[in-house]
This record gives C-alpha cells, sequence and structure tokens, in this order.
C-alpha cells in the first residue's frame, strides 16, 4: 500500500510524504503505483519549472519513497503558488484514492 502523509502548520502544506508500493500488479503495470508517481512527480517539477524555489527532496534509490519540504525561507508569494500546485496534486492523489483506497491511503498531520 502506498502511504501518503500530508504534513501542515496552520493548514499549510510544509512537507509531504509517499511511501510504499501499491502492488496493484504486476511491476511495470501497476496502474496505481504509475499514477500516483506521474502525480506527485508532476506537481515537484511544476514547483521546480514555474518558480525559483529548491525543493529538499529526499528519494530512496529503489522507489518506494519520496518526501519533499518547503524551505522555511520561500517568500509569501512563493508559498502561495507552492501551496496551489501541492494542494492541487493532493485532490489528484485523493481521486486516486477514491477509486483504489485498498492501495493508497492520504492522512494529515
Amino acid at each position: 500500500m502506498i502511504k501518503v502523509t500530508v504534513y501542515r502548520d496552520n493548514n499549510r502544506i510544509t512537507s509531504f510524504e509517499l511511501s510504499g508500493h501499491a502492488e496493484s500488479g504486476p511491476y511495470g503495470y501497476d496502474l496505481v503505483c504509475a499514477g500516483v508517481s506521474a502525480v506527485s512527480f508532476g506537481a515537484v517539477n511544476a514547483v521546480l519549472e514555474l518558480t525559483d524555489i529548491e525543493l529538499a527532496i529526499e528519494q530512496g534509490s529503489e522507489g518506494g519513497y519520496l518526501r519533499v519540504t518547503i524551505p522555511n525561507s520561500v517568500d509569501t508569494e512563493g508559498k502561495e503558488k507552492v501551496q496551489l500546485l501541492f494542494e492541487a496534486m493532493i485532490v489528484s492523489l485523493q481521486t486516486i484514492e477514491r477509486d483504489y483506497s485498498q492501495f493508497i491511503k492520504i492522512q494529515s498531520k
């Protein structure tokens, strides 16, 4: 199962973490894993491409782990852009969770 944890402070995303594997299909044909990867990496790439913000990114060497943290030094305008992009990512992940809840669980802390 993929576990998505969204860390918030005053209802603002400060970081998120994805861990585990969906195992909803054979390797290379796991649609849940592919969807979650596309959505999360797409959001991170959008932040990197559309803003001047350097996110703190940790990845597992074998896959199955991603943690992204928004630096405290980001100005207010930058934080607003990141929030919008990451909130959109969460909406997309929730859409996947709605249809494939046996393979992905989202929680906020």
